[in-house]
C-alpha cells in the first residue's frame, strides 16, 4: 500500500473517530441536562464527557494542521499556502 492509501486510511479513520467521539459527547450533554441521574452516574458521564471533548479537540486540531488555502498570485495563478490562522472569511483570497 503506498503512503497516499495509507493517509486515506488515517483519515477515514479520524473522521469515524471524531464523528464516534462527538455522537458521545451529545449523549452525554443530552443525558445531563435532563439531570435525574445520580450523582455517581452524573460524575461519571461528566468525566467520560470531557474524555471525548478532549479527543475531540485533538482531532481537530490535527486536520486544521493539514488544512492549506489556495490563494491567487499576482500572475493570476493558484497556489498552495499555509493556513493562516489569523485569517477569516473575510480575508480570504480565493
Amino acid at each position: 500500500m503506498n503512503e497516499s492509501n495509507n493517509n486515506s486510511i488515517k483519515n477515514n479513520e479520524s473522521e469515524g473517530e471524531f464523528e464516534k467521539d462527538l455522537q458521545k459527547l451529545e449523549n452525554i450533554v443530552s443525558k445531563l441536562e435532563r439531570g435525574n441521574l445520580p450523582l455517581d452516574e452524573a460524575m461519571q458521564l461528566y468525566e467520560d464527557g470531557i474524555g471525548a471533548y478532549k479527543n475531540c479537540s485533538k482531532l481537530l486540531r490535527n486536520a486544521e494542521s493539514k488544512v492549506i488555502k489556495l490563494v491567487e498570485s499576482l500572475n493570476g495563478e493558484l497556489e498552495e499556502a499555509e493556513l493562516d490562522h489569523n485569517d477569516n472569511e473575510n480575508n480570504l483570497n480565493l
